[in-house]
């Protein structure tokens, strides 16, 4: 038997009704939720119209939030020369093209999001079995395999997220923390949904987005309406 936590417990008897709500007073109801001793992360849940087994029908990507997510990322760069000088500059861990890859092979993964320039991929296409099952493999379709290598890491070190779908056809994705005003939540999940709407696969049918969450790291999750 599932052991629930005395606070979990009071926030779930604080739990809203189960109906949607406009997202100004499902950010209300978040807030009403005894917080924890940490700046929670607030996540948004997207339940999407697509059918995950289709890899035409997938959908990820890349997205600045307006106010970013509260949390600075380490950023890692696969470059050399002037472009490992930008990166640094940019905020980046570590910069650099072999010997970086040959580091990350080895077992190092004290990172949480690796970009890396075109001409290296011949050294970090080979990282896949490594950086795959941890999400961090750079990809031309998240923003993570550039040539602007400077811009990238700046962006990603201010809190740019990465999403994808996963076999439930939904997507999870930081939206802030819950120190955030009620004003900043909002314009960073409207503007997060919007983005995603644009990414609808050609072969999908009927409603887009099908439902939306949102809940803090250890609150329950409250229902919330968008347009599909």
């Amino acid at each position: 038997m599932t052991k629930i936590s005395r606070r979990h417990g009071a926030n779930t008897q604080k739990r809203p009704v189960r109906d949607a709500l406009e997202l100004p007073q499902a950010i209300a109801e978040l807030r009403k939720f005894d917080p924890t001793k940490f700046d929670e992360t607030v996540e948004i849940a997207l339940r999407l119209g697509i059918d995950p087994k289709q890899t035409s029908q997938a959908v990820r990507g890349a997205f600045s939030l307006p106010h970013g997510t509260g949390k600075k990322l380490r950023v890692i760069a696969f470059c050399e020369g002037e472009d490992a000088a930008a990166a640094l500059a940019a905020g980046a861990i570590e910069a650099a093209g072999e010997e970086l890859a040959k580091k990350v092979d080895g077992g190092w993964l004290d990172f949480d999001v690796a970009i890396a320039h075109p001409g290296m991929m011949r050294y970090v296409g080979k990282l896949g079995r490594v950086l795959g099952p941890q999400g961090k493999m750079p990809s031309p379709k998240s923003g993570t395999v550039t040539a602007d290598i400077g811009t990238a890491v700046r962006e990603f070190v201010a809190g740019k997220i990465e999403f994808r779908n996963d076999a439930g056809a939904t997507i999870h994705a930081p939206v802030g923390r819950r120190s955030f005003s009620p004003e900043q939540l909002a314009e960073n999940i409207n503007a997060f949904v919007e983005h995603v709407k644009t990414l609808r696969p050609p072969g999908t049918k009927g409603l887009f987005i099908r439902k939306a969450f949102i809940k803090s790291t250890m609150s329950p999750s409250v229902a919330v309406l968008v347009s599909a």
